[in-house]
């Protein structure tokens, strides 16, 4: 569990806040040095997307998203604006969120909303997401104020809502990076937490394609 990793948590978020300022606000940058894995993540994320979106009877609206952990847009651009009518994006780097407006380009109009700020002080609208995408950001969360956060995700959704969860597992247990002050965890603590915080899981999913020296990825999608 990350209290065991993370010493003090008011340094552990502000580390991660001070790495992510020095960051380019590229899709390099928000990739780590592996901006050539977009098209890859995005058309695999896309087809399970999809799956929720389909017509029947608990089918999943189009009407609005979140993009948590947006960056300068990277998912809000290729995944979320063209399956949604409008899109919000939080992010804790200002910058990040400057440079979208750019990125974004012109159906950038679509966003509605720029929230810059820490998920663990985020509360989404109540009622007002069909879909909550947070990719490649949990890590940056400690386990109870993940669990908490996705408590706030929860009263977000709209019917048949359904909040997603992107990111590195480890092998076992939680692994500390320093550099970036974030921590990885493996598929049993991530499961824990969301059944903590009341969710139901309706899809797991292991990316593939991805280069093989890189944390393995999973998808999760609950309500």
């Amino acid at each position: 569990m990350t209290s065991e990793v993370v010493e003090n948590e008011f340094e552990f978020y502000s580390k991660a806040e001070k790495y992510w300022k020095d960051v380019p606000a590229t899709v390099d940058g928000m990739l780590g040095g592996y901006g050539h894995i977009s098209s890859i993540d995005i058309n695999s994320s896309r087809k399970f997307l999809q799956r929720f979106l389909r017509d029947g009877p608990n089918r999943t609206g189009t009407t609005r998203a979140l993009d948590c952990g947006a960056g300068i847009g990277r998912i809000t651009k290729r995944l979320l604006l063209p399956l949604f009518k409008t899109v919000d994006m939080v992010d804790v780097t200002e910058d990040f969120l400057t440079k979208a407006k750019s990125y974004l380009g012109e159906e950038g109009r679509r966003v509605r909303n720029y929230f810059c700020c820490g998920l663990q002080d985020f509360s989404p609208e109540p009622n007002s997401y069909d879909v909550i995408w947070i990719q490649w950001v949990i890590g940056h969360l400690t386990d109870n104020h993940l669990s908490d956060f996705l408590k706030r995700c929860r009263t977000g959704l709209r019917p048949n809502g359904i909040v997603v969860i992107k990111d590195n597992m480890a092998q076992e247990g939680v692994i500390m990076d320093d550099v970036d002050s974030s921590v990885c965890r493996d598929l049993d603590v991530v499961r824990k937490i969301i059944r903590r915080a009341g969710l139901h899981l309706l899809a797991e999913e292991r990316q593939e394609n991805f280069p093989d020296e890189i944390y393995h990825v999973y998808t999760f999608a609950m309500r």
